[in-house]
């Protein structure tokens, strides 16, 4: 985890995002580099429907957002003595962290994904409905595109992240992506904990079988079976116990169902990314 991306918006999750982001890299030392999220030019105006002064006057908003999502980034890293990092060639590896900022970064969700793909961790906060973000879209684009963990930041950021892992094991391909992307965090956590909500999980390798895999790296894990339940009361479940264990990191792989199966009947993805109120690292 030396390098860290975190999209930047002008919302008020974004302080606990930060907050989570620099937590993260003092324990691993790493590079975080910011950039402003900036919306596209919606449909209306790019087919020239809308009058050439609504262009200006979102364009004139994009670059609003932008400068304050900078401005925001700035002050929490210097307000914590984090240094820029130093220009040029990038230096060997640290154990303090470092930042840096990209302007200019095009407009739309997709450039997360993009530019993402060569970051270790992408931190972002947990989506939300407010207009301002973080949007579900941003979050999507990270999540599909990059090909990198993204570590969810809850509405008001945990002291600790990753000394108490929560593996939420389903023994799906995507939650094997996650467990693999976390073994940073798992190779330094004081505790480790595999929970296995029977009714929602597919077919695969057990938790006593993780279990054992992890052991061959040193990482001793405790097991817990839950009976009952399904795709739509796992994810109150698997916050239940990481509230009551005190967790602070949950590891979940991402939409083992589909998206808009999800989203029409509920399922355990939709219900952590909505409810989580300590950070999660996700893949698909």
């Amino acid at each position: 985890m030396k390098t860290i991306l975190v999209p930047t918006e002008p919302n008020d999750a974004m302080r606990s995002t930060l907050a989570t982001a620099l937590t993260v890299a003092r324990t691993f030392g790493s590079y975080l580099e910011g950039f402003a999220v900036r919306v596209s030019v919606p449909t209306v105006v790019a087919m020239d429907v809308a009058p050439s002064a609504s262009l200006a006057f979102f364009e004139e908003e994009n670059a609003e957002a932008a400068r304050q999502a900078r401005e925001l980034f700035e002050t929490a890293m210097r307000a914590e003595a984090v240094p820029t990092a130093p220009s040029g060639p990038a230096p060997g590896p640290s154990a303090a962290p470092a930042w840096g900022w990209l302007d200019d970064a095009p407009e739309g969700d997709n450039f997360v994904g993009h530019l993402g793909r060569i970051f270790d961790l992408i931190v972002m906060g947990r989506p939300s409905s407010d207009p301002r973000g973080p949007h579900m879209s941003t979050f999507e684009a990270a999540l599909f595109e990059s090909g990198r963990p993204v570590l969810l930041a809850p509405p008001k950021a945990s002291a600790t992240v990753g000394r108490h892992v929560l593996i939420a094991w389903n023994c799906s391909t995507e939650q094997a992506r996650a467990t693999a992307s976390a073994m940073p965090f798992l190779a330094r956590a004081e505790r480790v904990t595999i929970l296995t909500v029977e009714g929602a999980v597919v077919p695969g390798p057990s938790a006593e079988q993780l279990a054992g895999n992890l052991a061959r790296h040193g990482i001793k894990a405790t097991l817990i079976n839950t009976q009952g339940g399904d795709n739509r009361t796992a994810g109150p479940t698997i916050l239940e116990h990481a509230t009551r264990l005190g967790c602070d990191l949950i590891v979940k792989g991402a939409y083992t169902q589909s998206r808009l199966r999800q989203m029409i009947f509920g399922g355990t993805t939709r219900h952590i990314l909505t409810h989580a109120e300590i950070p999660v690292l996700t893949t698909h």
